[in-house]
């Protein structure tokens, strides 16, 4: 191979580098270098503990009380449980109206209303019996509501002769303790409104016993028409 040719096979055989371009400039320039303050970690750290610690206690947890029925080594008796002292009413519970409150005036039933039987007791009256007697004892008091009708045991009608004498205090006391396999409704149902049922039965038991004689001509027209 003569000199020239194997210059130009050299040439061809050595490799060519690239020169690597520069990097463009950044539109954004560099965020400084911050400066840290030697142990500032540990500063932020601590503050950080110091105010969550409280919360970490448990005296809203475990509170310093007695429960019920525990045993106390401050009372001599032992007892964390107290009586409370005789004469003591707790707040709203006064019930110095024995009539209002019990349906009785000397231990018997009363024949009497602690309150007037307005048209405004009447209407309060049927509001409570439609929501709270009448699944038993129906729209009317016959004894024949849907809980019967689903297999019940029947109440007795308030229309037979005991329960269209029993005195109002009876039926007051009826509603607030219970009777037979009637639960109280002292709970459920306030003393004013208990009384308001009462004066209610009072006008179930007269619309199912009035004749024509009781009721004005004008209503009994309006009846009429209703046929």
């Amino acid at each position: 191979m003569s000199e020239t040719a194997w210059r130009r096979f050299e040439f061809a055989a050595t490799p060519v580098v690239q020169p690597t371009p520069a990097p463009a400039p950044s539109a954004v320039p560099a965020e400084p270098p911050r400066m840290v303050l030697p142990g500032s970690r540990w500063v932020l750290f601590l503050l950080a503990l110091v105010f969550a610690a409280p919360g970490c206690r448990m005296d809203m947890h475990d509170q310093p009380k007695y429960k019920s029925f525990r045993a106390s080594a401050f009372f001599p008796d032992g007892k964390a449980s107290r009586t409370p002292p005789e004469g003591t009413v707790a707040q709203g519970q006064l019930r110095d109206d024995e009539l209002f409150y019990t349906g009785k005036v000397d231990g018997q039933d009363s024949e009497l209303f602690p309150l007037p039987v307005t048209r405004e007791l009447l209407d309060r009256g049927q509001e409570r019996y439609d929501i709270f007697c009448s699944p038993c004892h129906d729209r009317v008091g016959t004894g024949r509501g849907i809980i019967v009708q689903r297999g019940m045991k029947q109440p007795p009608s308030f229309h037979i002769t005991r329960l269209r004498e029993a005195p109002p205090g009876y039926y007051y006391n009826v509603i607030t303790q219970g009777f037979g396999v009637m639960y109280g409704y002292a709970s459920r149902i306030p003393p004013e409104d208990r009384w308001a049922i009462v004066a209610y039965i009072r006008a179930l038991h007269l619309s199912q016993a009035a004749s024509y004689g009781d009721v004005s001509e004008a209503d009994v027209a309006a009846v009429e028409a209703t046929r």
